[in-house]
């Protein structure tokens, strides 16, 4: 016996071991692997939204020179004559603070009276502005002047640092808005208003870094870096051989979708270092910004949960191997089971039953033995027992047969008189009315219309009740089932219908319609149970509400399409709401109808293929939805 338990306790240990070693290392396995993907995305929103504050900002700071410009381009065309050229431009740097400088040049030789140039150039040095007419050379051989004339319309030139050849130089590197100038139908110049590049890279890295290594780099049209951390690249390297073969295709991907104007982000090694970039085209500019962060920062509180992970797995490991001892313990506690239980069954006390188990190792088969024994000897008590508990069950079933049949007595005495006086209210109207207009040929007709108003009123409820009936029968469950035909039902007619044929009835309600379907959409059903069962539901809604705040929603899901009836009127009782689709339940036994209008109502839906239910989330009255399928 010590031998064998001795193996069992081993395969067991072994077997836990095995089972809950995988599944351990699994678990870890998978929140490692979902934290990685988590910091990623955090650093993937974290850099999007700086890039976005610095894009921001840049906007703002192009657009200002870009107004100053275009505000200013209809006057000088207008005035376009030399007299007036240096003013203009001088005043256009004198009112924008962002512009650091503006020129304007006319065409050669479009002026005879200044010779075969004339361009003036207004440039802030310091706290001073200066102006003045620049010397003879042939501006209009310019990447400025060329560009602008060249595209016909105003466009931003790449940064470039000065090199004009006449009286006034730029002492920076500048970026300029530049936009021809036309007069009579044609080109008669070009207006070129500069910012300083310097102060657009202080506006860009203004923004506040995600993590301390990112930076921003801005390139051209053509990949060639504008901004970068390191000064050296600056105008001198192009983002496509600026790196070595080994990430070379990243780095030119990369380039490719920002001289391109595409936004988004990409994941390259730059110099040996894996990093984040996100991605933007700077609006009304061939330039592109991005903003790059290296992994080693975005990883760095990942690389620290990585250690945590492997101390983890090996606290895990030993406290499996601790559970494990402790499974082994209290899988051999059967025994001493099976022993105390024995004790009592010697003792008398019978109730104590030994169950049977599947284990086939030796205390498996020790406890089915003692099992069966029992059994053998519980069997003459039980019959005993047996005989006992079934005439004390046939007692309490006749007993509880007995109420059943009293209560369907009342409950079927009770309908009796509830439809005796339903239907007798309505038929006495009716009758008195027609003797009214027997007695009374000469009738007013104001009085005559009131009446047969009234007399239609109750016809109408009459015929509800009737139907219902009907309908509650067996005959009207297996009509309503030769009436299933897939009728093609517009939707939105459907319920307008519904709400003219209410209205007719109740002339005082209203309802409102809320539809997210177009006319056109049209379901598989029965025209008619469809169109009963939005009417008890408008009924009751009428019924039970102030009537001036009902609305009906058609909704749909890709299957299905749910009309939605909904009041501001009293929330049902809640000892009702369990119990309300269940036939002959009334709020009140005095009010009106005979309880069948909301079981009915549901038994159409379903057998429609849809069903009718009650939104207990809804406080404000009762709103009941009507589920069906759309084929």
């Amino acid at each position: 016996m010590f031998k064998s338990n001795t193996r069992f306790s081993t395969k067991l240990g072994l077997g836990i071991m095995l089972m809950a070693v995988p599944i351990f290392i699994l678990a870890l396995g998978i929140l490692f692997i979902n934290s990685r993907n988590f910091i990623r995305q955090k650093a993937s929103e974290r850099a999007t939204s700086a890039l976005n504050v610095s894009m921001h900002n840049v906007k703002k700071y192009l657009l200002t020179v870009e107004n100053a410009t275009n505000a200013n381009t209809w006057f000088i065309e207008n005035n376009f004559h030399p007299d007036s050229l240096l003013a203009l431009s001088r005043r256009i740097v004198m009112m924008n603070r962002n512009a650091y400088g503006c020129s304007i040049s006319a065409e050669p030789d479009i002026f005879p009276e200044c010779g075969r140039y004339f361009s003036v150039y207004t440039v802030t040095e310091g706290d001073t502005i200066i102006s003045a007419k620049e010397g003879d050379y042939e501006y209009f051989k310019k990447v400025w002047y060329k560009t602008a004339i060249d595209a016909g319309k105003a466009i931003w030139v790449d940064p470039f640092e000065d090199d004009a050849e006449g009286d006034i130089k730029a002492s920076e590197t500048i970026a300029s808005y530049c936009k021809p100038l036309w007069k009579d139908g044609r080109v008669v110049g070009v207006i070129s208003t500069d910012i300083s590049f310097n102060k657009l890279s202080k506006i860009i890295n203004s923004a506040e870094l995600p993590y301390p290594d990112a930076y921003f780099v801005v390139v051209g049209k053509e990949g060639r870096y504008l901004m970068h951390p390191d000064s050296t690249r600056i105008f001198k390297s192009n983002i496509f051989n600026d790196y070595s073969a080994y990430n070379q295709a990243g780095m030119r991907a990369l380039g490719y979708e920002m001289i391109e104007g595409k936004s988004g982000q990409m994941h390259v090694d730059i110099n040996g270092r894996q990093c984040h970039v996100s991605y933007r085209t700077i609006p009304s500019t061939s330039w592109s910004m991005a903003l790059i962060c290296p992994d080693k920062e975005i990883l760095k509180n990942y690389n620290q949960l990585t250690n945590l992970i492997i101390v983890l797995i090996l606290v895990g490991l030993l406290l499996i191997l601790w559970l494990c001892r402790q499974a082994v313990g209290h899988a051999l506690k059967p025994i001493a089971y099976l022993l105390d239980t024995l004790k009592k069954i010697t003792n008398g006390e019978y109730d104590n039953q030994i169950p049977h188990t599947q284990r086939e190792d030796a205390i498996g088969k020790l406890q089915n033995a003692f099992a069966t024994m029992q059994q053998s000897i519980d069997d003459h008590v039980c019959r005993i027992r047996q005989a006992s508990q079934e005439a004390q069950q046939r007692n309490e079933e006749l007993t509880k047969a007995m109420q059943l049949a009293e209560k369907a007595v009342a409950q079927k005495t009770l309908f009796i008189q509830n439809v005796s006086h339903q239907i007798r209210t309505p038929l006495n109207i009716i009758s008195g009315f027609a003797q009214v207009l027997q007695d009374n040929p000469s009738m007013p007709e104001k009085d005559l219309a009131e009446i047969t108003s009234m007399m239609n009123h109750n016809t109408r409820h009459l015929n509800r009740m009737v139907l219902m009936l009907f309908d509650s029968s067996d005959s009207g469950a297996v009509e309503e089932l030769k009436s299933h035909r897939n009728d093609l039902v517009p939707c939105n007619q459907l319920a307008r219908d519904c709400i003219s044929y209410t209205q007719e009835i109740y002339q005082d309600v209203t309802i409102n319609m809320e539809s997210d379907l177009p006319d056109s959409c049209q379901i598989k059903t029965n025209h008619l149970y469809l169109t009963r069962t939005l009417h008890e539901l408008f009924y009751n809604a009428a019924k039970y509400s102030d009537a001036q705040h009902i609305t009906i929603r058609l909704t749909q899901t890709e299957t299905t399409v749910r009309f939605t009836v909904e009041d501001t009127g009293s929330e049902l009782p809640e000892e009702l709401v369990e119990q309300m689709f269940q036939p002959f339940i009334k709020i009140d036994d005095l009010s009106e109808g005979l309880g069948l209008g909301l079981p009915l109502a549901k038994r159409h839906a379903i057998s429609l293929g849809g069903d009718l239910f009650l939104d207990k989330s809804y406080h404000g009255g009762c709103r009941f939805i009507i589920e069906m399928p759309k084929e």
